[in-house]
């Protein structure tokens, strides 16, 4: 995939749990572990900004443009 989900890492700059993170965006841990993981096919603009709020950075920190190679 073309866009890279950089969750993991903003997560342990911030020392957070998936658990805690969870509990303040309120998200289900499966639907954040399928952003953490990279698996998800889109986000919400409202899920982006929760996540930014929480973790207390930009879209930018989170979300990586990374070109295919063929």
């Amino acid at each position: 995939m073309a866009i890279v989900v950089n969750l993991d890492v903003m997560m342990a700059k911030r020392k957070m749990s998936l658990n805690e993170l969870s509990e303040k965006v309120d998200l289900t841990l499966s639907n954040l572990s399928i952003l953490k993981t990279g698996k998800a096919k889109a986000i919400r603009f409202s899920t982006l900004a929760a996540l930014c709020k929480a973790l207390d950075c930009q879209p930018g920190d989170l979300l990586e443009y990374e070109p295919e190679t063929t």
